[in-house]
């Protein structure tokens, strides 16, 4: 993390109760985001990372390509041990205050992790939540997912992701590498068919609608 970085939060009792839930919530979320508009705030990294009370907010894209998804796998030239060679298909991070909110850091991210000559039509899956890990305590992600059309994709940081579009048996034969929030994610939007998985689910509700 940068010295400083301040990311957005929201107190964690004031958008679930003490059990949480476990994978991607998809009912009655609105006002959930409505609280994190409300009374979420930017506060210092390096102290809600290690604290449990607070929900870093996270927007996270998993991107397809029709019936195809895309899949990344994180080389071992990056930070952190903990992922080398892990497979994902979520592009995300921390919201800062140059983002100003969620659209704004799901379009930061999109800018900064992938090469496009486009910008897609963002759509809300859910709010994903997964306190059973260390990582998933502190963070609360707003998944999304968009449709590349047949236009092309590439990951932009090559030294540190290898990545591209591939049909639904390949990212199942690497489930069990998937990192956590993707193997939600994953499981969620193919279990519920091609209509959602592909990005025609409901538009961004409430006061943080996308206008990107």
């Amino acid at each position: 993390m940068a010295p400083g970085e301040r990311v957005l939060v929201v107190p964690r009792a004031a958008v679930m109760d003490e059990r949480g839930w476990l994978g991607i919530r998809d009912v009655d979320t609105e006002a959930v985001l409505a609280t994190i508009a409300a009374v979420g705030r930017f506060e210092p990294r390096s102290a809600m990372e290690v604290d449990p009370s607070y929900k870093q907010v996270i927007p996270y894209l998993v991107l397809r390509d029709g019936p195809d998804w895309f899949l990344m796998q994180r080389t071992r030239a990056g930070a952190d041990r903990r992922l080398h060679d892990r497979w994902s298909v979520g592009v995300g991070g921390h919201i800062n205050p140059g983002d100003g909110d969620i659209a704004g850091g799901l379009a930061r991210e999109w800018r900064e992790e992938l090469v496009a000559g486009f910008g897609p039509r963002y759509r809300f899956v859910g709010l994903l939540n997964d306190d059973t890990v260390d990582v998933g305590r502190v963070h609360l992600g707003v998944v999304f997912v968009a449709d590349a059309g047949g236009r092309p994709v590439a990951v932009r940081e090559t030294d540190k992701l290898r990545g591209g579009f591939t049909p639904a048996a390949g990212v199942r034969a690497v489930r069990d590498r998937l990192e956590t929030w993707s193997r939600i994610a994953f499981d969620h939007l193919d279990r519920a068919g091609p209509e959602r998985a592909s990005g025609t689910t409901g538009p961004w509700p409430g006061p943080l609608r996308l206008c990107l």
